[in-house]
């Protein structure tokens, strides 16, 4: 694949949007550590470092080798990255009196500076950071300011290298995309050819010169990243592709029958599996979220090896891992501190002794499913929420029980049919109900009740690492709350969920 542009990752929480807005100019990019930069760089067109939560004033700073980029390659220093240039080349980078963070303006911008072309003054931009660059490098330019940041972007004279202060991958920054366009497109000359298109037919002629005649086995999981994986290797393949659907018994209302459905007209090899009763009767008495997602992996993958052996000569495992799995495992820190264990990523065991291949692992969610429209996949799959790997079982607090998962089963498809007749469903990223472990007091007809607590949860998001729950209209929640205590037996109070992420997670658990 062509690289086009390198981003180096210092550790900011922004990286992963530097490569979006650099993918939605139709331009291929790739994140790699400050510290782990790719040995052979003649495919890459153009270099960007990003910001980080570092100084470059600390002992500990990242320090990364640029002999082989800077001057050779076109370089956008973004944040840090502008102060690390700056303060190693002959330049001053110090405290800030106030810290510069939220939005700005720029005051002053120099005349006929392609990069700031069609960017007017007063435009608004995203500052981060408790340093600031007093004075610019050797050969420095100064090309832009704000009212507090007199270098908020510099130039250096002699190379195609550009450094600014501010953050133009964020929403908050007006011109943002139009800069990043400029540098990369007018400045860098970067050719804008990665279209989901272009993606399909590269990626499988790689799968067929990758696997030739070889037999993958991949497990569908009914979602949106392993039915897509599927139609492209089934597009590369064919029948030799044997794909296993697996139900846990923590699936949604009439999941298991509906997807296999869907898949049957999709021209795939799917075999069904009602797993259920092991998952759980493993599952049985386990309280603890982390154990239970836990047993839910094993004995997925118990389950999958005992299908994966009835098939003969199989070298391959598919799998829809997409690219912020691939970056999580890459980062600069290594893999982030542990709020709970990925429902994708758990790896095999050694005696399954297959190959893994990916075909998804360079896209973001927002383009696998701009791929699985190209491949011609129903819209109604590829607009699917998100649904955990463990399914019901992280929705369910406490102790897992049959009778548990059925009143599950049913307030959630009350929840997510009501927003699918109400015009809401498509509106929402995820949704789903969690059921709480605790009884509440009610009073239906002449009797009190002492029943289940269900949350209802609902939110807005771009690829899930920050969401907003979303502000559903009062009579539409009073309708579903009405119909999930008349019909649902065992539950008598519904309550929504109106945190948002951070500091919230989606899941409960």
């Amino acid at each position: 694949m062509q690289h086009n542009v390198l981003i180096l990752d210092f550790g900011s929480q922004y990286t992963q949007l530097i490569a979006r807005r650099v993918r939605e100019l139709n331009i291929f990019c790739e994140i790699f550590p400050y510290n782990n930069i790719p040995e052979d760089l003649d495919n890459y067109k153009a270099v960007i470092l990003s910001g980080s939560p570092f100084s470059v004033r600390a002992e500990d700073a990242p320090h990364p080798d640029l002999s082989q980029i800077r001057g050779k390659k076109p370089l956008l220093a973004v944040c840090y990255g502008a102060q690390y240039l700056a303060h190693f080349s002959g330049g001053e980078v110090a405290p800030s009196n106030i810290r510069e963070y939220g939005r700005a303006n720029l005051t002053f911008i120099k005349d006929d500076e392609l990069f700031f072309d069609q960017v007017n003054i007063n435009s608004q931009v995203w500052m981060s950071h408790s340093d600031t660059i007093k004075q610019l490098p050797t050969n420095g330019v100064k090309l832009a300011s704000t009212k507090d940041v007199e270098n908020a972007a510099y130039r250096i004279e002699g190379e195609t290298t550009y450094a600014i202060q501010f953050h133009p991958e964020v929403y908050h920054s007006e011109d943002g995309k139009q800069m990043l366009e400029n540098f990369l497109v007018r400045i860098a000359e970067v050719e804008q050819n990665f279209t989901p298109n272009a993606f399909v037919d590269e990626i499988v002629a790689e799968m067929r010169a990758k696997i030739g005649s070889d037999k993958v086995v991949l497990g569908l999981s009914g979602g949106v990243d392993s039915t897509v994986a599927a139609v492209l290797l089934n597009k590369a393949i064919g029948e030799n592709l044997y794909c296993i659907f697996v139900n846990n018994g923590l699936l949604r209302k009439n999941e298991f029958e509906n997807v296999l459905n869907q898949y049957k007209g999709m021209g795939l090899n799917v075999k069904g599996v009602d797993a259920s009763a092991r998952f759980l009767n493993e599952l049985a008495g386990q309280d603890d979220p982390e154990t239970k997602r836990k047993i839910i992996g094993r004995v997925f993958i118990e389950v999958f090896d005992d299908e994966a052996h009835l098939l003969t000569d199989v070298k391959w495992l598919g799998q829809g891992t997409i690219y912020p799995d691939v970056i999580e495992s890459i980062s600069v820190k290594g893999p982030s501190a542990t709020i709970k264990s990925h429902h994708n990523v758990g790896g095999l065991p050694d005696f399954m002794k297959l190959q893994v291949v990916e075909p998804l692992r360079m896209l973001f969610k927002d383009e696998v499913r701009r791929v699985g429209k190209t491949l011609g996949i129903d819209d109604e799959l590829l607009g699917r929420h998100p649904f955990p790997g463990p399914g019901l079982a992280i929705r369910i607090l406490g102790d897992i029980t049959p009778e548990k998962v059925s009143i599950l089963q049913e307030v959630d498809a009350i929840f997510i049919n009501g927003l699918k007749e109400h015009g809401l469903y498509n509106k929402v990223w995820q949704a789903g109900a969690i059921l709480l472990p605790v009884n509440s007091v009610g009073v239906m007809g002449d009797e009190r009740t002492y029943e289940k607590v269900v949350a209802l949860r609902a939110v807005e998001s771009t690829d899930g690492m920050t969401a907003d729950w979303v502000h559903l209209p009062y009579e539409f929640l009073m309708k579903i709350s009405n119909e999930i205590i008349n019909k649902v037996k065992g539950v008598n109070r519904v309550v929504y969920d109106i945190s948002s992420k951070p500091p919230a997670t989606i899941e409960w658990e």
